[in-house]
């Protein structure tokens, strides 16, 4: 339970927010028509309440910041009648007690140079930039030699359970395979709903039955940071500390970087 100190802060600090977002609007910026002379600045509670489509007494308690219950729905038609960014809708979320939404990206957007050229100068180590789904966004030249990833190979998942070579130079397959599917649970869990992670399961369950057998198990685990063994046919035992980072501009990408040990 939210310690009654935190949770005091955290409604002191969503009235003086909600109010500074509504203050720094005008009604030319709402498409409001200004009619007469405003005593404050910004817009009127009952033009916020008006825009969002709740009631004005409703809104007024929530700006107030008095203890009453808010749903997903009326924090996003808050947020798009206060024209809150992103980073301001999902602190409007949190102040409200609410887990923020994931964030949308948009699948087709192109990768930044500056990422391509991060994953090339981490050569002759491999890196891989993925996707909340795992989907293989960009890989250098080493993750294709060491780990033999290749053109077709989209999905981190799929080439784990599909892909013979990728498969095959895992050192302990058979050990890693559940704990891998626990984890692609875990980060499905976290987008109830969404029909990537459906399409890939579906997918995948359809073309192998080792994965729909360990997905019907319904283990959940988290990746870590961990030492992944890797049996090259040419290069021998390979062992890597693998590291999993977050693009900050890009929230549901993620470069994983591997340092071999001695």
């Amino acid at each position: 339970m939210e310690p009654t100190s935190t949770r005091d802060d955290r409604r002191s600090q969503l009235r003086d927010f909600l109010r500074t977002r509504r203050e720094r609007l005008t009604p030319q910026d709402v498409g409001i028509v200004d009619v007469g002379r405003r005593r404050t600045p910004g817009l009127r509670r009952e033009e916020v309440a008006s825009l969002a489509g709740v009631g004005l007494s409703w809104y007024t308690w929530l700006e107030q910041g008095r203890d009453i219950k808010v749903s997903a729905d009326v924090l996003d038609a808050i947020s798009r009648a206060l024209r809150l960014a992103e980073p301001e809708r999902t602190h409007l979320y949190l102040l409200a007690g609410l887990n923020p939404p994931p964030v949308a990206t948009d699948r087709q957007t192109a990768i930044p140079p500056e990422l391509r050229n991060l994953l090339d100068a981490w050569l002759p180590r491999p890196a891989i930039l993925r996707d909340i789904y795992w989907n293989v966004l960009a890989v250098n030249d080493a993750t294709r030699t060491v780990f033999g990833l290749g053109d077709d190979d989209r999905n981190c998942l799929v080439a784990f359970f599909t892909n013979e070579r990728y498969r095959g130079v895992h050192a302990s397959w058979a050990t890693a395979a559940p704990a891998v599917v626990a984890a692609f649970r875990a980060d499905a869990a976290h987008f109830p709903g969404d029909p990537e992670f459906g399409r890939i399961i579906d997918d995948l369950r359809s073309r192998s039955p080792e994965f729909a057998a360990m997905w019907a198990r319904h283990d959940v685990g988290v990746a870590s940071q961990s030492v992944k063994a890797v049996r090259h046919p040419e290069l021998g035992d390979l062992y890597f500390d693998t590291t999993t980072m977050r693009i900050v501009d890009q929230p549901q990408w993620f470069v994983e970087m591997y340092n071999p040990r001695p």
